[in-house]
């Protein structure tokens, strides 16, 4: 029988059951790991559905011995109470977890995460300039121009930022990362772009995902 699992939370509801063990230290040592490769993450997953979400790591024991509850501090400083829907399970450790966010590459028509796309359209070669247009990431290598959409304008800047501050780490000096926010800033590149072209219609678009509307 398997006395203690690993699980995903996702805004504080389990998700799914990842790993079971039979021992205490397996489990610990495959969480840990679990962390321990969590850093590798650049780019992590923060809207689903048109909403904000977070997810978390649980080490879960199979047993009601739990007498002190446990809380989670959220992004207000609060103090959250957990709560698992079997009675049977006692929460033993918990962390933020981070999922990679994918975003759609249209050049290959299919959804990639950031380290595909570093080492694919960012090889450590010439200087490359990388920037956001709505909803998309610009990266213009010479000649060569490649697109990629994420969910809205915020998550596109987000990525600017989350590769910015990857290549900041690792001491590369091959990308030139500039945040188009301004009406000039934009319409100048979308000039430039629709006159490669690229779709206006595709390049003006901002969101690729909208909130569900909730019923009445």
């Amino acid at each position: 029988m398997e006395n203690y699992l690993i699980v995903l939370f996702d805004n504080k509801v389990k998700k799914k059951i990842i790993k079971k063990y039979i021992t205490y230290n397996k489990a610990k040592n495959y969480f840990d790991s679990c962390l321990k490769k969590n850093e590798e993450v650049i780019f992590n997953k923060e809207v689903k559905n048109g909403f904000e979400t977070k997810y978390e790591l649980g080490l879960v024991e199979m047993s009601n011995k739990q007498l002190l509850p446990v809380y989670l501090t959220d992004e207000m400083g609060r103090n959250i109470k957990v709560r698992l829907e079997n009675e049977n399970m006692t929460l033993v450790q918990i962390s933020d977890y981070k999922i990679e966010e994918e975003i759609y590459d249209h050049q290959s028509k299919k959804k990639i995460d950031s380290h595909t796309l570093i080492k694919k359209y960012i090889k450590k070669e010439n200087i490359k300039l990388v920037s956001n247009l709505n909803n998309k990431l610009i990266i213009q290598n010479e000649e060569q121009i490649s697109i990629f959409s994420t969910k809205n304008e915020n998550e596109s800047l987000r990525l600017l930022d989350s590769l910015s501050l990857y290549f900041f780490k690792n001491k590369r000096g091959d990308c030139i990362f500039v945040k188009t926010i301004s009406s000039a800033q934009k319409k100048y590149l979308i000039d430039l772009l629709s006159s490669k072209g690229f779709d206006k219609k595709m390049l003006y678009r901002k969101y690729t995902t909208f909130p569900r509307q909730s019923s009445k």
